[in-house]
């Protein structure tokens, strides 16, 4: 996997995946950016949720459950020292379906933390405390 990061100006970065897709990351007007885009750490959060969900949700399909929406609601801690790395990431899965069985939503998210997610995982080995919580709502149409 390759990756490139080029410096824009004041604290905008622009991020290229080897895929070809691009990001803009910037910083707040007070260390120097124009707020254009997320925060690096950001990125690594939102990198986290979408390496999780994806798990989450293959397992789900495979398992023939009628998935229509799935969020994952990130929290995370830092420390106040420099580096402000991580110190806890709070994982909270909402899984809406018709008529999910709830042992398949807890297993696919149980399964995601423990064997697949790699963002998650390398994050967890890197002394950073991940938790994962769930919750299955049933989908109602009338609601849209």
């Amino acid at each position: 996997m390759k990756a490139t990061v080029k410096w824009a100006d004041g604290a905008m970065f622009v991020g290229e995946s080897g895929s070809g897709h691009s990001v803009v990351m910037d910083g707040p007007a007070d260390l120097g950016g124009r707020n254009m885009g997320p925060r690096p750490m950001e990125m690594l959060l939102l990198g986290t949720g979408g390496c999780a969900s994806y798990d989450v949700l293959s397992m789900l399909k495979k398992s023939r459950q009628q998935v229509v929406d799935c969020r994952v609601e990130l929290e995370a801690e830092r420390a106040d020292a420099v580096p402000a790395v991580f110190t806890r990431i709070g994982m909270h899965f909402v899984v809406t379906g018709v008529g999910l069985k709830e042992s398949q939503v807890k297993r696919a998210v149980e399964l995601s933390a423990e064997k697949y997610c790699s963002a998650s995982i390398m994050l967890g080995a890197a002394g950073v405390t991940v938790s994962h919580s769930y919750e299955v709502v049933e989908f109602d149409p009338a609601a849209g």
